[in-house]
Parts: structure tokens; C-alpha cells; sequence
């Protein structure tokens, strides 16, 4: 099977490479769990890589035989522009390491669409002018959020690396008039994990999960080939992060096979980590 690189290197090694190609991964935290993390270093590695830097052999390696990198890597976000969400990730990791790895990773902004329904003023959002140029784009942000989201991944998925950031921002505005309602996500996502397999690429949708029900999490769950649970553990006087596959179509198999329960994570100049394994004793 083939697999494309999370970009993280002992969570590739220990499942095979990576993510089978063809998935959409669903990753499910709780705020500042790592998911956020998680998402940005797998474009920044990937990046890396792509393009051939020294730097990511210097903190990744050799990528697996089964594995091989994306043709392209797309981050799409729905609230944030590009030089905002580069600022975002150098706060995560190294700014040199994230900077060189963003080089080969371009980034689509749906806020005209999100925002265009809102009572938030539009200067806020895009740029005011009056030429017929601009009006024009004032009625192409009129193009229904999920219909512009579509369009863009049939455009840009195919073969690719995507980044979603984030369906927490979807979720937030269900049931506002009658503009998107939680079914409409619902299938979204039913009928991004079936396209994807005709794609081959890898689909990542960060999620904080705190912002759903519990049975639309299960929903979300079930639409998608994987997910990843990033969540905070407290023993004693400390806290840790830990991730755990929650689900995941030719990967889960191979973790329960080596009896590992979770992933305990940390993040250094490269961004997401994991720091220990721990296994059924």
C-alpha cells in the first residue's frame, strides 16, 4: 500500500511510512493539544522535503520504501490570510526550518466566502475598491462556502497534500439562518473521503473537537478513513499531550499488532514530536 509522510518521523517508522494514500485524516483535539501542530509540521516537512532541503534530513531522514512525497501541498484555511498563518507556524517550530519548508506550500484563503454572510464589515476582510474589477469579485464572494471549498479541492487534492484549518470553523456557523446546516457538513465530509480515493492523495481537517456534540463527533468519526485524538493527560502534578488512533483503514492494525496504546508528543524546532511509546505491558 502506498503511504505519504506525516513528516513526522518515529509516527511514519511505526506505521508503515505514513498515511495510505487516498485517506481523509480527521485530527480531533482539545485546545493546544498539538493538533494545530500536528497539521503545520506535516506541511512544513513535506515541504521540506519536496524541495529537496538539507534540513529535513537533518530532523527527518530517509523517507520509507512505501512511502512517497505529495506532488504539491495546499493549505486552505477559512478565516485566515497567508501571512497570518506564516506567522502562526514560526511560532510552532524554528523560524528558519518553517520558513523554507512554506516555501513550497501554497496556501488558499476562503474568508471572503465565510465572512461574506456575517455581519462582519467587509473592510475587515478584503480590500475596498470601486473599480468593475472589484465588484466583480463581490459577487464571485457570494459563491456558497461549501460550493468554493469543493471547487478548490477537486482543483487542488488530486495526487496532492491538503490541509483543512479548520472544520471547527464550519461548525461554528451551522444553523445561522439558513445559510449551512450541520447535514451539510455531514455529507461534506461523506463525500470527501469517497472522492479522495479516486484523488491518492492525503486530506488533513484539523477539528477542535470541543466545538461539536458528541454525536456529530462520532459522525465526523465515521465519514472519515482515519482519525487522530490529540488530547491533555494529567497524573499527579504534571500534564502531558498524547495522541491516540482513534480509527484508521490500514494503519490501526499495525499499532494494536506492536500493543502500542498511545503516543505521548512534544514539540521541538521541528515542530510536532513524539516523545514515547507506550505499549500494553
Amino acid at each position: 500500500m502506498k503511504r505519504l509522510p506525516f513528516g513526522i518521523n518515529r509516527l511514519d517508522s511505526t506505521i508503515g511510512g505514513g498515511a495510505p494514500r487516498g485517506s481523509v485524516v480527521l485530527l480531533s483535539g482539545e485546545a493546544g493539544a498539538g493538533a494545530r501542530e500536528f497539521m503545520s509540521t506535516t506541511a512544513v516537512m513535506n515541504g521540506l522535503a519536496q524541495t529537496g532541503d538539507d534540513l529535513f534530513d537533518l530532523h527527518y531522514g530517509d523517507i520509507a520504501d512505501k512511502a512517497t512525497l505529495p506532488d504539491e501541498i495546499h493549505y486552505i484555511s477559512f478565516t485566515a490570510e497567508e501571512d497570518q498563518l506564516h506567522n502562526e507556524i514560526e511560532m510552532t517550530m524554528d523560524g528558519e526550518i518553517a520558513r523554507r519548508g512554506l516555501d513550497a506550500v501554497e496556501f488558499k484563503s476562503l474568508s471572503k466566502n465565510y465572512f461574506h454572510v456575517s455581519p462582519v464589515p467587509r473592510n475587515w476582510y478584503a480590500e475596498q475598491t470601486t473599480d468593475i474589477t472589484s465588484l466583480r469579485k463581490r459577487h464571485e464572494d457570494r459563491e456558497g462556502l461549501l460550493s468554493a471549498l469543493g471547487d478548490t479541492l477537486s482543483e487542488r487534492a488530486p495526487g496532492n497534500l491538503v490541509v483543512i484549518d479548520s472544520l471547527s470553523d464550519l461548525a461554528s456557523a451551522v444553523g445561522d439562518g439558513d445559510t449551512l446546516q450541520w447535514s451539510d457538513v455531514n455529507y461534506l465530509m461523506k463525500g470527501l473521503e469517497k472522492a479522495s480515493h479516486t484523488w491518492g492523495g492525503l486530506i488533513l481537517v484539523h477539528l477542535n473537537h470541543e466545538t461539536v456534540s458528541k454525536t456529530q463527533h462520532g459522525q465526523l468519526i465515521d465519514a472519515c478513513g482515519g482519525t487522530l485524538r490529540f488530547e491533555w493527560e494529567t497524573g499527579g502534578s504534571t500534564r502531558a499531550r498524547t495522541l491516540v488512533v482513534k480509527n484508521f483503514r490500514g494503519v490501526l492494525s499495525q499499532i494494536e499488532a506492536e500493543n502500542i496504546v498511545k503516543f505521548e508528543t512534544d514539540f521541538g524546532d521541528a515542530g510536532f514530536d513524539i516523545s514515547d511509546v507506550r505499549k500494553i505491558r
